[in-house]
């Protein structure tokens, strides 16, 4: 019998868990050439501000052993040329679309939010609290100003919000409770880790920021603890990155307690691996003897149960 990969998660119903991650799959569109975009559980589109933004200088990417370090500078086009062909282009692909929103200020999440309102195709918001390569500080290391956006956003917003946390504190569990506690739908764990490398030839950095943010097959278990921690204190669903290249990386989240996961170094690698990756989790349910996916979301503590 074929397992059930269909899954809920922040109120909305996907035909499976594996989505794109943001920054990693362009706009969303772009690969519908190579791959059968129809076939993902929802495509997270690169990170959209309310005006343009042309991002950092180049280089701006540098592969490192089992990862690669980046610091984009979340360029894109803005949100007023975003809700134009690509979002036209996203709501014929047929899977959910979110939208990953950034703001120098609160004003500027909900502002680029509320023009986002006004057109159709978009099933959720992911709120970029925690990207590292912008020179202020991190929204999410400053907890009332993290309440802030959220709480702001969720105030405007038409569809479910997800906050995507750093995963550079502490202790997790406090963001993901505080997030929760403002009134999010959903979380996604975790962001890169700041990395750099320098060229042995040069002598200089790799990178023109001289820092970036690490992603990869070597942030994998790191990722996976932040999901854990999450877990074990919050009710709202996770979505886990980090590090995912199989099935069974895959799967090791959903058992640490991610409701769905996302993919984003491993597309770049070959938008194919995708694909892969639905499958290969579909192969590990069938011979577990999985009926559902839903069966093994946090399922590391309770591993007697399903096998």
């Amino acid at each position: 019998m074929k397992p059930d990969l269909s899954i809920k998660f922040a109120g909305i119903k996907f035909k499976n868990p594996v989505f794109t991650a943001s920054g990693t799959f362009g706009y969303g569109y772009e690969l519908a050439d190579l791959i059968p975009l129809e076939k993902l559980g929802a495509i997270v589109t690169k990170t959209i501000t309310l005006e343009p933004r042309s991002g950092n200088a180049q280089p701006r990417i540098a592969e490192v052993t089992s990862g690669m370090l980046n610091t984009i500078g979340l360029q894109n086009m803005g949100v007023k040329a975003f809700v134009g062909e690509p979002l036209n282009n996203l709501r014929k692909i047929g899977s959910p679309v979110i939208v990953s929103v950034a703001g120098g200020s609160v004003n500027e999440y909900v502002e680029t939010v509320k023009i986002l309102n006004m057109y159709s195709g978009v099933s959720a918001i992911e709120l970029n609290l925690s990207c590292p390569n912008l020179k202020k500080k991190i929204v999410c290391h400053d907890l009332p100003l993290m309440q802030d956006v959220v709480k702001s956003v969720k105030k405007v917003s038409n569809v479910p919000i997800i906050a995507k946390l750093s995963p550079l504190v502490t202790d997790i569990s406090e963001l993901a409770v505080t997030v929760q506690n403002a009134g999010a739908d959903g979380i996604t764990l975790a962001n890169t880790y700041p990395a750099m490398a320098i060229d042995v030839k040069t002598f200089k950095p790799k990178l023109s920021t001289v820092k970036g943010g690490m992603s990869g097959a070597c942030i994998k278990p790191m990722s996976v603890r932040c999901v854990y921690d999450a877990y074990q204190n919050v009710k709202i669903p996770i979505l886990g990155c980090g590090g995912i290249t199989t099935g069974e990386d895959a799967v090791e989240f959903m058992l640490a307690g991610a409701t769905v996961v996302s993919i984003g170094s491993a597309s770049l690698v070959s938008p194919k691996n995708l694909i892969k990756i639905i499958e290969e989790i579909e192969r590990i349910l069938k011979e577990k003897n999985v009926k559902s996916v839903k069966e093994i979301i946090g399922a590391v503590n309770t591993v007697k149960n399903i096998c």
